[in-house]
């Protein structure tokens, strides 16, 4: 056993994810290691609690604190760091290399930990579908994918990103199949607006902290394995068909942000997404860009199609915007799809929800100043969904136009009505995603329960 004091000492940088699942991968039962901390940015509260000793392993009896990234230094200097791995997504080169900078200022050797250090293998086919930036359509993709794969035959069990911002330990292994599970889970309006579409469609979807079991969980009751990434992170499953995400509305990001470019280098094939929204000299740069980065992968043009429920309600009247929280937050998008909805209904004014934003929502608007007239979704505690309720109850407006997946009027006590805006995958010309798909699936000879339908 090596002693305590001559391990490598080592801070892992995240944002509760991939930073967790980096550690059980590689350093949980590496005697020669010992993980000093975890930091966390990007999401509230989650520092100044522990990774439990639970999900750390027997190296760890006392857990891993999780302290604030603005402490590297000290911590550095405290715990006389060696290393300081860099393991959270969806922001600029740029951003990675500042923190390089103050590891190495500090007397630290820093690191990226790649694919095939972090992906675990599985025993059934699995397909990965990533973006290069938050907000470019990839969970609707998926989940269109999904219900394509189930009319070939094929029990599919859907794979999460991960976002445990509870009880870690409760939180190893999540399965969710119905609306309750999310309820008892107590999951916050994040984790709702990727899981309720899901199961809105019928389908099962499993998330958590330790990847190997939740594997494992999810191999025994699937044929073929959909890997939903979160931000613009690549698969933590190894896959046998890479789809990557691009967005038609936000040219230059194809090698701009980390991991999106890594992710986009090692696709099979590239989706444009958002083609019905962005001009067609725009859709061709984009296209151009993701050839430049990935000439191998073929490229598929998709639509975005954006469906408000009641445009009656809506037309003539002041509207507030609520939109998916990490789309407009980290993503980096000014508005979503409830924006193009309501701006699309004649007569609507959509009302900038500043002046009635709750100290906690000011706050939000502040860290992410991009943000355009509308509301970020943010609910990563009881105490933010209060903040999103207040505020949304203030505002002197006439509807609510949502445009974030989960439902917020089944999660907090609202005095307007609420209208929601649906957006959905669609092909947009040939080859379709769903033919490239099935070509893949023919060649892997994966057998068919029941003959394909029309989509």
């Amino acid at each position: 056993m090596v002693e305590q004091n001559t391990r490598r000492r080592i801070v892992i940088l995240g944002a509760a994810g991939r930073d967790f699942h980096n550690f059980n991968v590689v350093y949980r039962d590496d005697p020669e290691v010992r993980v000093a901390a975890f930091t966390a940015t990007q999401i509230p509260g989650i520092s100044k609690r522990r990774y439990p000793s639970a999900l750390a392993g027997d190296l760890y009896p006392e857990g891993i604190p999780i302290v604030e990234e603005a402490e590297l230094e000290a911590l550095c200097q405290r715990e006389d760091v060696h290393e300081v791995i860099f393991a959270y997504s969806d922001v600029p080169h740029a951003h990675v290399m500042h923190l390089a900078s103050r590891a190495l200022a500090a007397g630290a050797d820093f690191g990226l930990l790649g694919p095939d250090s972090t992906m675990l293998d599985s025993s059934r086919p699995v397909i990965s579908v990533t973006a290069i930036r938050t907000g470019c359509g990839k969970s609707q993709t998926a989940r269109w994918l999904a219900g394509h794969l189930g009319r070939r035959g094929l029990r599919v069990a859907a794979l999460r990103h991960p976002m445990p911002y509870g009880d870690l330990e409760k939180e190893r292994v999540q399965r969710f199949a119905s609306l309750d599970d999310l309820d008892e889970a107590a999951c916050t309006v994040e984790e709702r607006e990727e899981y309720e579409p899901y199961i809105a469609a019928g389908h099962v979807i499993l998330a958590g902290v330790d990847y190997a079991a939740i594997l494992a969980a999810t191999e025994r009751e699937a044929d073929l394995i959909l890997w939903d990434g979160g931000n613009n992170d690549f698969s933590f499953i190894r896959p046998n068909l890479s789809i990557v995400l691009a967005d038609a509305l936000r040219p230059g990001q194809a090698s701009s942000h980390y991991p999106g470019e890594a992710a986009l280098r090692m696709a099979d094939m590239v989706v444009v997404n958002k083609v019905n929204s962005a001009p067609a000299a725009q859709v061709d740069r984009v296209v151009d860009e993701v050839r430049a980065i990935n000439p191998r992968a073929p490229v598929i043009r998709a639509a975005s199609a954006v469906r408000l429920e009641d445009t009656a309600s809506v037309a003539g009247k002041r509207v507030l915007v609520v939109e998916d929280g990490p789309t407009i937050t980290h993503g980096g998008m000014a508005y979503g799809a409830g924006f193009v909805a309501a701006n699309a209904c004649e007569g609507a004014e959509i009302v900038d929800p500043r002046p009635f934003a709750d100290p906690e929502i000011r706050a939000v608007f502040e860290t992410y100043p991009h943000i355009g007239p509308v509301l970020p979704a943010v609910g990563y505690g009881a105490s933010q969904l209060a903040a999103l309720a207040a505020t949304i109850n203030r505002a002197d407006v006439d509807v609510v136009v949502s445009g974030t997946p989960a439902d917020i009027s089944s999660l907090a006590a609202l005095n307007k009505p609420v209208v929601r805006a649906r957006y959905e995958f669609a092909d947009a010309g040939d080859p379709t995603l769903g033919n490239f798909v099935d070509q893949w699936l023919d060649a892997q000879g994966l057998t068919c329960r029941a003959a394909p339908q029309s989509e």
